[in-house]
């Protein structure tokens, strides 16, 4: 099986059984969408969604979280991983979009690489849930996912690497999905330790189906 023909049986099978999908993170707007990716960092979606309710009550939108202190938002995600740094960022962030943008979240990645505590795979990710662009974010579970299904080359090594490939074979329209499918699928079934191999899909595709994986 050439690598157009993996990608067409891994694509139509996500198709045909996920259809269009988005995060396990609990958000009501797109400023709360990005504040939680941005404590989902090293933090599982499960933890975030623990503390982001009462976060989001209580500050529901930029305006509201410009004008509180650090130390306030640091009670609201102490439990999450870095909160000095996340408390820090998410303060500084809302305060730049009040300046600059009248509240509301920026579509364009220049423009959301210049919030703090927000790098490529967060600004991948605000582009493809909350504006629907072809953007892909890659995580551990993509990373991991795409090179062991041989999606990607070896020499792809780095999640930007692995990026560029997965957009380069993906179609436009499919990626703001295939993000979450391959995600997904890395999360539940093709797991970084024990990977359920008898329950994939793939297992008659995959190069490392009859391999012990690490």
């Amino acid at each position: 099986m050439n690598k157009k023909e993996r990608y067409s049986f891994i694509l139509d099978y996500f198709r045909r059984n996920m259809g269009s999908v988005s995060s396990e993170l609990n958000f009501g707007s797109t400023f709360q969408l990005l504040v939680a990716v941005v404590l989902s960092a090293q933090c599982t979606d499960k933890r975030v969604n623990m503390v982001t309710p009462s976060l989001f009550r209580d500050y529901p939108d930029a305006k509201a979280m410009s004008e509180a202190e650090e130390s306030e938002i640091f009670e609201y995600v102490k439990s999450i991983s870095y909160p000095n740094a996340k408390a820090k960022h998410l303060v500084k962030t809302a305060k730049i979009l009040v300046n600059n943008y009248n509240g509301e979240v920026p579509s364009e990645m220049n423009e959301l690489l210049r919030l703090p505590g927000v790098g490529r795979k967060t600004a991948n990710v605000i582009q493809a849930i909350a504006f629907r662009k072809s953007a892909m974010a890659v995580d551990t579970h993509i990373f991991r996912v795409s090179h062991r299904l041989g999606l990607v080359r070896k020499t792809d090594n780095t999640p930007y690497k692995v990026e560029i490939e997965l957009t380069k074979h993906i179609p436009n329209e499919d990626i703001p999905d295939a993000h979450h499918w391959l995600l997904l699928h890395g999360r539940y079934v093709c797991t970084s330790r024990a990977p359920k191999c008898k329950e994939c899909p793939f297992m008659e595709i995959c190069p490392n189906s009859q391999q012990s994986i690490s």
